[in-house]
């Protein structure tokens, strides 16, 4: 055992030192990923478009999963890191840290505790402080992303829709609502951060450094409903370091037209004349993005 009893331990068996993977480490790791944006794909041939658009990192999905959605194949993770040279990210399930364990072992560069897949465990979440591999967790509001950043989470996803359908008006609302929270925070006296890290039910050291930082201690990416350069312009002027790209944004005519000028948009968010030259030209694009009438039936029921 490592001096001073720096091991953590599932079922007695060691899963990494501490001292050798130190939280800020592991938050730096997703430092370089900070003015990008993160292209979900399912196959080779998509992540070799989305390598060449410019992503700065792949998150690797499996298609032909029905019902129970579960971490990917471990042959499709290693084909696809076979064929790109930028960091790929996989999802587990919340809660499922064997699968982590898996993830780990394969060699992926970030772990994304998504909830976007099936719940492995209802009750609790991964101690991420177990594992040498970063951790991305999702968040709609202030108090859940300082949660998972004390539980080892050293990047946050404010998630939005997680239908697919390109509605990103849930993405702005969650963004809009932590971001809403830290300026709040920010104009807090000293005695008042107290009674507002219990009313948000969030760690007080992790809430009084949000308020000296004037933002989340992390990295903060927003995912859901992106689709266009301007979603993605949208989501950084409104606070984000980055967006998620779901895998639908290669259901159209063009997708390395679509995904490079959503990437334009992600570095020139403050531009106006490079968001008008990455917008033009992608109405063809578009159509297969659009909301159905059955998704939009869908909508309506949701929001009576």
């Amino acid at each position: 055992m490592a001096e001073d009893g720096a091991v953590t331990l599932y079922n007695s068996i060691a899963i990494t030192d501490a001292k050798t993977s130190p939280f800020s480490l592991k938050a730096g790791l997703t430092q370089i990923l900070r003015g990008g944006a993160i292209v979900e794909v399912t196959n080779a041939e998509h992540a070799k478009i989305a390598e060449q658009a410019g992503s700065c990192c792949l998150i690797v999905s499996d298609p032909s999963q029905q019902g129970i959605t579960r971490m990917p194949d471990p042959s499709l993770i290693k084909e696809i890191k076979r064929v790109v040279s930028i960091p790929i990210m996989v999802r587990a399930r919340v809660g499922h840290f064997v699968e982590a364990q898996i993830l780990e072992a394969i060699g992926v560069d970030y772990i994304d505790e998504s909830e976007a897949i099936a719940l492995a465990d209802e009750d609790n979440f991964i101690n991420k402080h177990n594992f040498r591999c970063p951790f991305v967790c999702g968040c709609e509001n202030l108090g859940e992303a300082l949660s998972r950043v004390r539980e080892g989470a050293a990047m946050i996803r404010i998630q939005g829709d997680l239908s697919g359908s390109g509605n990103v008006a849930k993405t702005v609302k969650n963004v809009r609502a932590v971001m809403g929270q830290i300026r709040v925070l920010n104009n807090m006296d000293e005695d008042e951060v107290f009674a507002f890290s219990k009313t948000i039910r969030a760690p007080y050291d992790l809430v009084a450094q949000t308020k000296q930082m004037g933002r989340l201690p992390v990295v903060q990416f927003a995912a859901g409903g992106i689709v266009t350069p301007a979603d993605a312009a949208l989501m950084m002027q409104l606070g984000c370091d980055g967006v998620f790209l779901e895998s639908e944004i290669f259901n159209c005519s063009d997708p390395y037209k679509r995904v490079r000028g959503i990437i334009q948009a992600v570095r020139h968010y403050n531009d106006p004349h490079v968001l008008v030259e990455t917008s033009s030209g992608l109405e063809d694009s578009n159509a297969n993005l659009n909301l159905s009438e059955d998704r939009l039936e869908q909508f309506a029921h949701e929001s009576a």
